[in-house]
């Protein structure tokens, strides 16, 4: 068993669905916009989240081999099975250019739903997807800037592994890497 299974919580996560693509990509941008707008502004957020979570870049990722996504749909007593409206998301899978190391590529949950353990629960999922992929490690990266992502990775065991600086729209911004053992 996991260090993370002190985090277990209750809530319905599922393997994503091609259906799920445009879901994802409006929890992804109404994250981006609820962390990120005093950071990088508004306009800059939204072209980012164009970009990086375009539809057929996400329909890839569902259907990828090689990396994991996880969703979880708003709660619905009814209806547990749905794709039309998603409470957050977690895509895992291998770190660039090191076979031993997972990567927690996005973790995103609407603002509505922070700190209510549905970011645990999708972190669960995804870990334990790379676990058993056979990583013994996984990497994340994160804004130095947003103390409320690295507060809950840090509250799961990750610890910092190097501080890079990252380039987005002729801006620099500096990046935590974030590391813990499976």
């Amino acid at each position: 068993m996991t260090d993370s299974s002190r985090h277990r919580s209750t809530h319905f996560v599922r393997p994503a669905r091609l259906e799920d693509a445009r879901a994802i990509r409006t929890v992804a941008r109404e994250s981006w916009h609820a962390a990120y707008d005093d950071l990088l502004g508004p306009d800059t957020v939204e072209m980012m989240t164009d970009e990086w979570y375009a539809l057929e870049g996400l329909r890839e990722s569902i259907q990828s081999r090689d990396s994991h996504l996880f969703v979880a749909p708003e709660p619905d007593d009814d209806k547990p099975d749905r794709t039309d409206e998603l409470a957050g998301f977690v895509h895992v899978g291998q770190w660039p250019d090191e076979p031993a190391v997972g990567h927690l590529a996005r973790l995103y949950v609407r603002s509505g739903h922070w700190g209510c353990g549905l970011g645990t629960s999708l972190c669960d999922h995804g870990e334990r997807a790379v676990e058993d992929d056979g990583y013994d490690r996984i990497r994340l990266e994160v804004f130095t800037t947003n103390e409320r992502a690295i507060d809950f990775y840090e509250g799961r065991g990750y610890e910092p592994v190097a501080e890079v600086v990252e380039e987005l729209e002729g801006e620099t911004y500096r990046v935590s890497l974030l590391e813990r053992s499976l």
